[in-house]
């Protein structure tokens, strides 16, 4: 990458799943997207298609691949997968509701909702090795994307990682931003790093737009981004 260039990330989580309604981990199972996250992705593909992108890239999960479809039809760009943007492993957490863990794994629960950085469930990866992957991940798309605008499709533990490292933000402070499904986000790559330019934009979505994080602090769970 030459001293200076600078790359263009849109980061988009991908549209709603069934599981998300359910605050359910889904993490690397493959779940589909729901008929409203189908309508997301295509609000989406319209929202962007003049926007310039010139590469596109997508998780390899069903619900971030068929977030990407609308959009690659949109721009004309075909969409190349891309398993360093797939979402938390979760181990022995994923098909279960925050409550289920909550009650079934109280230790691990416990450690999860402080986000503690050496913690993995069972089967799981940690959360910092799950960081150090995603941010290695994009640092490594935008270098081979220098100067040029690339659109991610990824989940919401991905994004959460990319704020964290963009916004210099710990991995253990509690999260206040939004990581809504079917949101644009803006970030630059400079050899520097990750910076912001703006965040979870979901005008393009009139309003119809889902955030587990918000639903699990009115249940009061143990919130997550294992989406």
């Amino acid at each position: 990458m030459s001293q200076g260039a600078v790359t263009r990330i849109l980061a988009i989580r991908h549209g709603e799943t069934a599981w998300n309604v359910d605050t359910r981990i889904q993490g690397q199972l493959d779940v589909p997207l729901n008929d409203k996250g189908r309508w997301q992705a295509t609000r989406v593909a319209a929202a962007l298609a003049d926007e310039g992108i010139t590469a596109l890239y997508s998780s390899d999960l069903q619900r971030a691949w068929q977030t990407a479809q609308p959009l690659a039809e949109a721009t004309g760009l075909a969409p190349r997968p891309e398993r360093g943007l797939r979402e938390r492993a979760f181990g022995v957490f994923e098909g279960l509701t925050w409550a289920e863990i909550e009650r079934d794994h109280p230790e691990a629960s416990e450690r999860w909702r402080k986000r503690d950085a050496t913690f993995g469930p069972e089967g799981g990866e940690r959360l910092a090795e799950f960081y150090a992957r995603c941010v290695a991940c994009v640092t490594a798309l935008a270098q081979r994307h220098a100067g040029e605008l690339l659109a991610l499709v990824a989940h919401g533990g991905v994004l959460d990682c990319l704020y964290r490292a963009a916004a210099r933000v710990e991995l253990n402070a509690p999260r206040t931003w939004q990581l809504g499904n079917g949101s644009i986000n803006r970030l630059l790559y400079t050899p520097q790093g990750l910076s912001l330019v703006g965040w979870a934009d979901t005008g393009h979505l009139d309003g119809a737009v889902h955030d587990e994080f918000s639903d699990a602090l009115a249940r009061r769970v143990p919130p997550g981004s294992a989406s």
